[in-house]
């Protein structure tokens, strides 16, 4: 069991640790541009694609519990059409993204709040980039397509590709061409089309059944598809609002305070991306150990899934404790805003053991899929965290917020715990 967890994580952890670069090389482009408006244009660009993106990663982890269950129960025909049907969910919202493009940008604009400049630079590279929204949404439906069909090592090679495709185009376009943040835009552009076509040529190596316009539509299939879908969409919103609410309360208390959370937070993500790796491999196999009715080598998965994320909390506690101050050094070179985190490390330094359990859980949750029990811990975990921190911000300041999130994270953990134990498992 160990073994197959590991074939599953550790190229999953490897692609998930690529996964920003793409934001970091447009960004390192445009940082020697010669202006920090293409730096501030990038940034708001960025977050821009974050939040419309984020919306639809419902496709990758639906898609991946459904169709770990159809490997499970060795059905070619369902596996088929879980990926049909994703594929045509994520062309189509991506399609809509094209068309009202203007509109989405107007939004997302306003939302952002940046000035009349930066928000002209981000509009050439936005209209540019929104053209590969099918792509980016169609690789969704595939990474957890291949995920479910229990080969992980798909998603790190198409990463790998878009990664390797955007610094080639993005430099050749910017230096070679001239075209400046036009030029950045489009090299991702062809990076994230040409990863799409790669995902499709490994496609090739499975037999995939002729499945028909009404087998794809079939109701009964088709509303299962859709609740699992939208249960994970609407935790995912839970997530956002989260997410979006610690930076605006940093934010509120001014740049240093905003600084020393954004730092922080690098540590948390660093964490996650391993333990996203350990979720994605529970999606994978308890989503085929429920497809093929295997009980016990479902509990065992579960068992050692946490045994490794008990280790891997361990190890990260220990590493923050000892050397996260000199991790933030890499990342700052300001000596007020690393003083001023001192105060606030403690918190960090729990985030491992805090959080685990969650990211276990989402990939278990997601394998059997068990979205509701996903979206009610989430709504649950939500609502204490801002329970915490209105309640105790006008007394606690900045280490309100830094309980609420680490409260949110076990939250998570302990209310999936209990939903979990109490379903029935023959």
């Amino acid at each position: 069991m160990n073994r197959k967890i590991l074939r599953l994580a550790i190229p999953s952890i490897a692609a998930n640790i690529t996964t920003p670069l793409l934001a970091l090389v447009d960004t390192a482009i445009v940082g020697h541009m010669g202006s920090e408006l293409y730096i501030a244009a990038i940034a708001v660009g960025g977050v821009m694609f974050n939040m419309l993106y984020w919306l639809f990663s419902f496709l990758r982890g639906g898609t991946s519990g459904l169709s770990a269950q159809a490997c499970g129960a060795n059905d070619q025909r369902a596996s088929t059409l879980v990926l049909r049907r994703s594929l045509i969910v994520a062309i189509s919202a991506g399609l809509l993204m094209i068309l009202f493009q203007q509109p989405v940008f107007n939004l997302l604009s306003w939302f952002l709040d940046a000035d009349r400049e930066t928000s002209r630079l981000a509009s050439t590279y936005f209209h540019i980039l929104i053209y590969g929204a099918p792509a980016v949404l169609g690789n969704y439906a595939m990474s957890g397509w291949f995920l479910g069909m229990q080969n992980s090592k798909m998603l790190l090679w198409v990463s790998l590709i878009i990664n390797l495709v955007n610094i080639l185009s993005s430099l050749l376009l910017v230096y070679g061409v001239g075209i400046g943040i036009a030029g950045v835009a489009t090299g991702s552009l062809i990076a994230q089309w040409t990863g799409f076509a790669a995902g499709f040529l490994f496609l090739r190596r499975y037999r995939l059944t002729h499945v028909t316009i009404r087998d794809i539509l079939r109701w009964k299939e088709l509303r299962r598809f859709f609740s699992v879908n939208i249960d994970v969409m609407l935790r995912t919103v839970c997530l956002i609002a989260v997410t979006l609410w610690f930076t605006r309360a940093g934010s509120m208390q001014g740049p240093l305070i905003l600084a020393v959370n954004t730092l922080l937070m690098q540590l948390f993500l660093l964490f996650s991306y391993m333990m996203d790796g350990f979720a994605f491999a529970g999606e994978a196999l308890v989503g085929r150990f429920v497809g093929a009715s295997d009980w016990s080598d479902l509990r065992l998965c579960v068992r050692q899934l946490f045994v490794w994320g008990t280790a891997w909390a361990g190890i990260f506690t220990i590493i923050y404790f000892l050397g996260g101050e000199s991790f933030l050094g890499l990342l700052s070179d300001n000596s007020q805003v690393i003083a001023a985190s001192r105060e606030y490390s403690v918190w960090a330094v729990s985030i491992p053991f805090a959080g685990f359990a969650a990211f276990a859980w989402d990939g278990v949750f997601i394998g059997a899929t068990m979205t509701r029990g996903l979206l009610l811990s989430m709504f649950g975990a939500m609502a204490i965290f801002f329970a915490t921190y209105f309640f105790l911000f006008p007394v606690m300041g900045n280490h309100a917020l830094w309980l609420a999130f680490i409260l949110y994270l076990a939250a998570r953990g302990l209310l999936q715990t209990v939903i979990f134990l109490r379903h029935r498992w023959q």
